[in-house]
């Protein structure tokens, strides 16, 4: 019906164009992106999909990173027990020095200086061996201290910490002796804090002698020299002495023991300060020179009968009932004492003993490292078999998301030939009522 009113070729001309220019509009949107997926109307199941393989691959990528970083992070602990197996390797050749009897007791100090040495830098090196702020190599090994390395997947690849210090290891070094150290009620709270308070009164003397003496029950003997320290007092006022005071000065007259009869060096630092971890005090420690003491005596002597202290807070204090016939015993505010577990190489015996000790600390260390070396080894695998993962779930993504170059340009094509067509055919459509023109003439 030939109609001027509506014109229904021109509306279904029209209609028919902007579907093929809407499906021209996706196809340039889908090849301009390089994805057939860009927005849930493209396909709302598809993007769900997409969306939980995009997180499973960013998670596998990211678990691949974490197992890198793990690998640094171990090659950095078993870098710093390959620097301790070399001191450990000289330390066992120390000891098999020193265990032959060909040396004299003063070179086997000069080997026993070195040893101790050995033994500290093992220790800087295992409490200075960290990652990013995670300690390696002073911590004892448990579950809970375990550093667990995410790698993408539930399972995590736990890394265990190894304790390559002196306590660790078993190599503390000491002269071997007997030690105690002061009550922690007689502690306080810095070492630079008063710790001895002396006050002779009005006509004491100007000079005590602090005398400590080690001796052995077995032979009730006393078979170590004693250490005298001198301290000087006022005569009018009371003295005070910090914990650091008292150590250096117990230091000074321990290490001016000089030589026995027989050419043995005495010298030694008896004295140290000692946080006490569960008073969170600072207390004095002193100890013996050789193994087989078990007792001690610390004694005042020269105090005047007049001699009294005010109170102070923690540390020692003399007062006027102490001080009996001009001394006094301190020994009842020391702690009890016990042996050191300490190596030393000073004798031929102590030498064969430490020689064993360190030849365990070597085992536990090859332990320890070999374990650092498989878990490289493991890390290595999982980055493989994650990348490998994560390239598949990356092909299985593009399979549903992105765009199929060759059938899109197809689509295009065929889309563009539509579209032109269309635009013809609206044309002519437009001009068919101008036909009706003719018979109104």
């Amino acid at each position: 019906m030939l109609a001027i009113k509506n014109n229904i070729m021109a509306e279904n001309a029209a209609r028919h164009l902007g579907i093929a220019y809407d499906n021209l509009a996706r196809s340039v949107e889908r090849l301009a992106s390089g994805l057939r997926i860009n927005s849930a109307k493209d396909d709302a199941a598809g993007l769900a999909v997409r969306e939980l393989l995009r997180a499973d691959i960013a998670i596998l990528q990211q678990g691949s990173r974490n197992a890198q970083d793990g690998i640094s992070m171990v090659q950095v602990a078993e870098g710093g027990m390959q620097t301790i197996d070399e001191l450990l390797v000289r330390m066992m050749e120390l000891t098999e020095q020193a265990a032959t009897g060909s040396y004299s007791p003063a070179q086997r100090v000069i080997m026993d200086a070195e040893f101790a040495e050995m033994a500290d830098e093992i220790e800087r090196i295992s409490s200075s061996a960290h990652f990013n702020g995670v300690s390696l190599l002073d911590e004892t090994p448990t579950a809970a201290n375990a550093v667990a390395i995410h790698v993408g997947t539930p399972t995590t690849i736990n890394i265990d910490k190894a304790n390559m210090t002196k306590a660790g290891l078993n190599i503390e070094t000491d002269d071997g002796g007997w030690q105690a150290g002061s009550a922690t009620a007689a502690g306080v709270d810095a070492a630079g804090d008063t710790w001895l308070t002396v006050a002779q009164g009005a006509g004491g003397n100007t000079a005590v002698t602090l005398t400590i003496s080690f001796e052995d029950n077995a032979t009730s003997a006393n078979d170590e020299a004693d250490i005298e320290v001198a301290l000087t007092v006022s005569t009018s006022a009371a003295t005070t002495f910090t914990l650091d005071d008292i150590v250096a000065q117990i230091n000074t007259a321990s290490n001016a023991l000089g030589l026995d009869a027989s050419g043995n060096d005495l010298s030694y630092s008896a004295a140290s300060t000692y946080l006490d971890p569960t008073s969170a005090k600072y207390v004095l420690s002193i100890a013996s020179r050789e193994s087989d003491a078990d007792e001690y005596t610390m004694s005042m002597g020269g105090l005047s009968t007049t001699a009294s202290c005010g109170s102070v807070s923690g540390g020692f204090t003399i007062t006027e009932a102490d001080a009996v016939a001009g001394s006094l015993s301190v020994t009842d505010n020391m702690q009890a004492g016990v042996t050191q577990a300490g190596l030393n190489i000073l004798t031929s015996t102590a030498a064969l003993a430490a020689m064993a000790v360190i030849e365990s600390a070597i085992n536990t260390k090859d332990a320890a490292r070999a374990a650092f070396g498989y878990k490289m080894n493991r890390l290595e695998s999982t980055i493989a078999v994650v990348n490998v993962q994560a390239e598949n779930l990356m092909a299985a993504e593009s399979r549903i998301s992105d765009v199929d170059v060759a059938t899109e340009m197809a689509v295009l094509t065929r889309t563009q030939v539509l579209a032109q067509a269309g635009i013809a055919m609206l044309a002519q459509a437009n001009s068919m009522p101008q036909m009706a023109l003719t018979l109104l003439r």
